[in-house]
């Protein structure tokens, strides 16, 4: 397993970094325990999850929120590896029907994370991620009380997740203004097949030394050799058949290519996310260890030079940063 620094902290993390929203939801517990287990033994030592991952996420269905966090802290209570893992989590969601019960308020972050530390089993979280950026509350008022729970010993570091390029900026200006270390990280929506966060997302985290994760690297299952398998697990959704037509071209090229190189196409998503210098680490979410050793094998596997421009035939990306891709 390669580590690398989380952004400009001192902080290391594995290159793959072990997502645990199927957790509860679509995973039952004990075949979570063996996941973690695995990603544990083979050197991922970045757990990634979230408040409202393991159920319902509306406020109005019976409850499911907190599941995938249970999970994990019992996993924890049982396996003794807390002070080995960098553990992550995410508020800013719905958690209850009250008003007060989600985004970014100073109210909510204080119940978010002494709902989190309970679930989790913990006295600390290593990585508290803003799940979505709420710019009605005002950055004074957000680093307040981040910089609060950090005095606290009860958070290390700040991420942001799903922000804009913009809002990255404006929030990590105001944090550095109270003397903060602000963010240090940014989790994004980022893959083969959706490269928008090339053009803003991505040049904001390398200008302002931010370390940057990647969430659905595999486009939720369309770059996992789909056209060989597509009756499998969430892959029969309804909706994903349109999906797979309207790329169907692109798919077939990237499904024979990846044959050529001798590696599945999850596999080849994941080394793709790799070779970018700004990238951390992407998320991978398994439901089953079949799927974990799939994205294992990713670690093993680097792209050429060739083989990188040959991807960007199949995949495009938006041109590079903005306004150049654009303007001219």
């Amino acid at each position: 397993m390669e580590y690398k620094t989380l952004g400009r902290t001192g902080l290391k993390v594995s290159t793959l970094c072990l997502g645990t929203m199927n957790f509860g939801d679509v995973t039952a517990k004990e075949d979570a325990f063996a996941i973690m287990d695995a990603a544990s033994d083979t050197g991922i030592n970045y757990f990634d999850t979230a408040d409202v991952y393991g159920g319902p996420q509306k406020p109005d269905m019976e409850k499911g929120y907190g599941i995938s966090e249970e999970i994990v802290g019992e996993w924890l209570a049982r396996g003794g590896r807390r002070d080995s893992l960098v553990l992550a989590t995410k508020f800013y969601q719905p958690m209850q029907t009250d008003p007060n019960g989600r985004g970014l308020s100073a109210y909510h972050i204080r119940q978010a994370v002494e709902d989190s530390l309970r679930r989790l089993g913990t006295d600390r979280i290593d990585l508290y991620q803003m799940h979505h950026s709420d710019m009605s509350v005002p950055r004074d008022e957000l680093w307040q009380a981040l910089d609060i729970l950090v005095q606290q010993g009860k958070i290390l570091y700040v991420g942001s997740s799903n922000h804009a390029g913009w809002q990255i900026a404006t929030t990590h200006a105001a944090a550095q203004a109270r003397g903060s270390l602000g963010l240090v990280s940014e989790q994004t929506y980022y893959n083969l097949m959706e490269r928008t966060a090339e053009l803003e997302v991505l040049p904001a985290c390398k200008y302002h030394g931010m370390g940057f994760v990647a969430w659905s690297p595999l486009n939720r299952g369309l770059l996992g050799g789909v056209l060989d398998a597509p009756s499998q697990g969430r892959r029969a959704r309804a909706g994903v058949a349109q999906k797979v037509e309207a790329v169907r071209p692109q798919l077939e090229a990237y499904e024979a290519f990846c044959k050529e190189l001798g590696a599945t196409p999850g596999a080849v998503a994941l080394a793709w996310l790799r070779a970018n210098p700004v990238v951390t680490a992407p998320i991978t979410g398994p439901r089953t260890l079949d799927q974990l050793n799939d994205a294992l094998a990713s670690q093993e596997l680097t792209l050429c030079a060739e083989a990188l421009a040959r991807l960007d035939e199949i995949w495009p990306g938006p041109g590079g940063e903005a306004p150049q891709a654009y303007a001219w």
